[in-house]
């Protein structure tokens, strides 16, 4: 598809030159303009053949127009729009008359691309019916000479807001004829980056290179004073993190998803950019500069010795009731029946909500009815918005009147439920409860915040009293936290023969964590380091999934949608009619 030519250059203010006519009379195309505006004026309008000069409000006054530029203290830039012949004729730019309505149209877009206030905007311009190439001549300047200023990226903003109006039609069966193939490589790339995304997000990474590079940067960033942040960093901790950053790019899974995500770049740029799309390595990349700051981030918790805890997979919500259940089927079979077959429904995804919203009321009923357990599952709907709007308050009266019947499982959902409102106190009451009944979940969580010493007073003894609690009944993340405290001794005294023990009770569960330590039980670097890797490696998953989605119509350079609407607003104050000019297919630059 042939494309606009596009020609620019300015008039220094001041400048004289009365040869300047006698120049572009046998030069076309000059890009530098030294010469006085009124001159390039002139020419303009006045060589043979032109069809005059004109403006916004119609045929300008060549006088009052060159008196206005001469006296002007400011740039004027000029302009050359050219169309081959065959394009013209085709697309109807034989006449002065359609150039002036398609300036028209876009002069508040070209007052914003110039930096200009659109009331401010001035210009005029001229056509010139050229044998092989019918072409205007336009120049552009602002009444207030501190304002304007054109940029490259501004220059290309013009262009394409005037070319995407001349081929719009061709630019819609360019966009149908590679619709298809551009559909076929999104789906492909979709899917397997989906896959590749669920891999980086509940995999384990181990790579000693990136291992190694985390420990220098850990300790580099222990000297850094200030902001931790990409932005704020000296160069060579910079250089650090790209290292880093290209390193996770190599490993297997994320070098395949970047793969997909540029080819899907690269098909969607071939909608409207005939050159190549350049493939940056992945620190260079301006989707991912996310990752940098993570990587940092990492690093840091490493030098101040941050635990982690490594339970983002963790179910404890899984049948968590059945005990209560089993019991109940001996005394009350046809109540406990009726609570399982309503509890499946409202597990179902696909299941209407309005068959959920009845289950809803069989469990009210239930409840009425003195089946206590129901109360449990009614927090859930309220809480998780089952046959129900989501409703924490709600929510939390019938957790607690399964908590008051003694339910460990309601108790413990009761202080998870608190414990994310910031009432720590009460959290912790309803935890404490729930682990004299046994409840290993609440004993792991009273250890984890006793540990953490962020929302309760920091206590070691207690949270190794409580760990060990849940550990003993079996919770695999309580085993695998005290075997992780044991191997790495800073909280605790280092007892490896007791965190050998306990991380493989973990790892026999399926921790793969666990199994992880176990397999670098003897290596030099910390257990930390080798998990902060896996830790990125998670975070890229969550990046490339933010960025996994690209638009289903591709966009060329476009005018945000808040100054698009600011500029819609001024064309109807200007007396333009709402759908003036408006492109309604795709925008596509050439």
């Amino acid at each position: 598809m042939n494309g606009l030519i596009q020609k620019s250059g300015y008039i220094r203010p001041g400048n004289g030159g009365g040869h300047y006519a006698e120049y572009i009379a046998t030069r076309d195309g000059v890009e530098m303009i030294e010469p006085a505006a009124s001159g390039y004026l002139e020419y303009m309008a006045e060589r043979p053949r032109s069809h005059g000069l004109f403006a916004a409000d119609g045929a300008a006054d060549l006088e009052q127009t060159m008196e206005e530029i001469n006296a002007h203290a400011g740039p004027v830039w000029t302009f050359v729009y050219s169309l081959k012949r065959e394009d013209a004729a085709r697309l109807g730019y034989e006449n002065g008359d359609s150039w002036r309505r398609l300036l028209l149209a876009h002069q508040i877009e070209l007052a914003t691309a110039m930096k200009i206030p659109p009331s401010s905007f001035r210009w005029c311009a001229a056509f010139h019916d050229e044998k092989h190439h019918p072409h205007i001549h336009m120049m552009a300047w602002s009444d207030n000479p501190k304002h304007g200023y054109l940029t490259e990226r501004g220059i290309e903003q013009i262009r394409s807001q005037l070319s995407n109006d001349i081929f719009q039609d061709e630019l819609m069966s360019l966009y149908q004829e590679k619709d298809l193939s551009y559909q076929e490589v999104r789906d492909t790339a979709m899917e397997a980056m989906g896959q590749l995304v669920r891999e980086m997000k509940s995999g384990l990474c181990d790579s000693p290179v990136i291992a190694e590079q985390m420990e220098t940067l850990a300790g580099t960033l222990s000297e850094v004073k200030g902001k931790k942040v990409y932005g704020y960093l000296k160069k060579p901790v910079k250089a650090q993190v790209d290292a880093i950053v290209d390193e996770l790019g190599k490993l297997p899974q994320v070098a395949e998803c970047y793969d997909h995500w540029n080819r899907l770049r690269d098909e969607l740029e071939r909608y409207y950019k005939d050159t190549p799309r350049e493939h940056k390595s992945l620190s260079q990349q301006p989707e991912f500069k996310a990752i940098k700051n993570l990587v940092i981030r990492e690093a840091d918790n490493l030098q101040l010795g941050v635990f982690t805890f490594e339970d983002a997979q963790m179910k404890d919500e899984v049948d968590e009731d059945q005990d209560a259940v089993f019991h109940a089927w001996s005394s009350r079979w046809e109540m406990a029946e009726t609570y399982q077959n309503a509890k499946e429904i409202l597990s179902v995804y696909e299941n209407t909500e309005e068959e959920k919203a009845e289950q809803v009321q069989v469990l009210e009923q239930l409840w009425d009815a003195g089946f206590t357990i129901a109360a449990h599952q009614l927090g859930k709907c309220w809480r998780d918005g089952r046959g129900v709007l989501p409703d924490d308050k709600k929510a939390e009266l019938w957790f607690q009147c399964g908590a008051e019947a003694g339910h460990d499982f309601s108790q413990y959902a009761l202080g998870k439920l608190l414990q994310r409102q910031k009432r720590i106190d009460e959290a912790v009451s309803w935890y404490e409860k729930a682990a004299v009944q046994g409840n290993s979940y609440a004993a792991y969580q009273l250890g984890k915040l006793y540990l953490q010493g962020e929302q309760v007073q920091k206590d070691v003894a207690k949270a190794l009293e409580y760990l060990t609690q849940g550990a003993e009944q079996g919770n695999q993340y309580a085993q695998y936290t005290l075997g992780k405290l044991y191997l790495m001794g800073e909280e605790v005294a280092q007892d490896r023969e007791q965190a050998y023990s306990w991380l493989s009770e973990s790892a026999f569960q399926g921790n793969e964590y666990a199994q992880f330590l176990l397999d670098h039980f003897n290596d030099s670097l910390r257990p930390t380091v080798l998990l902060a890797v896996t830790n990125l490696l998670h975070h890229m998953g969550r990046i490339f999934q933010d960025n996994s989605v690209p638009p289903a119509v591709p966009t060329g350079q476009q005018v945000d949608r808040k100054l698009r609407r600011k500029i819609q607003e001024k064309k109807i104050a200007m007396g333009h009619k709402p759908d003036d000019h408006e492109n309604t297919g795709p925008q596509m630059s050439m």
